[in-house]
């Protein structure tokens, strides 16, 4: 397994990645605006044969300097810079070989070195219990919240955070 940033021609193979084991799918423009903003950021996990097996997509939020987001929405003036997690997806078939560990671990330290990240968010759904497993066990990070009806289910949602420093 190779674990390595994303490129741009990765992207049908995230997407391909994410409608197998995701309710949550993006279109490619999402996929281009997160590579074309925060190229560092983003991993991808390929088998032996080039083949997209697993992704992380990341953003960053609560930058004042405008190199580091062109969304005003993401945009938190006085903020801490800190790194969210927006999707991250393993095949079925290559789970439990520590991919999305490992490319956790990848997108983080990459937000704290390039963008100098204080903390990393991200969102899980309440009853993904591997998931929660991955996230609050194994990596160390804690609920901060839960947002009701956050998915498009309307299942509720933990915010999770985690301390770069």
């Amino acid at each position: 397994m190779n674990i390595r940033v994303m490129r741009v021609e990765d992207m049908m193979g995230m997407q391909a990645c994410n409608l197998q084991n995701l309710p949550e799918n993006y279109t490619m423009r999402y996929y281009m605006y997160h590579a074309m903003t925060w190229p560092s950021i983003s991993y991808v996990a390929e088998d032996h044969k080039g083949r997209i097996v697993g992704y992380i997509l990341a953003k960053m939020c609560g930058c004042d300097n405008s190199t580091f987001t062109r969304d005003e929405e993401l945009s938190e003036p006085g903020k801490e810079p800190h790194g969210h997690v927006t999707s991250i997806s393993v095949l079925r078939s290559y789970r439990r070989l520590g991919l999305a560990k490992k490319l956790m671990l990848q997108s983080q330290e990459a937000m704290a070195n390039i963008y100098r990240a204080t903390y990393v968010s991200l969102h899980v759904r309440k009853s993904n219990r591997a998931a929660l497993g991955l996230y609050r066990d194994t990596l160390g990070f804690t609920v901060k919240d839960i947002e009701k009806g956050y998915y498009a289910d309307g299942e509720d949602a933990y915010s999770m955070r985690l301390s770069l420093k």
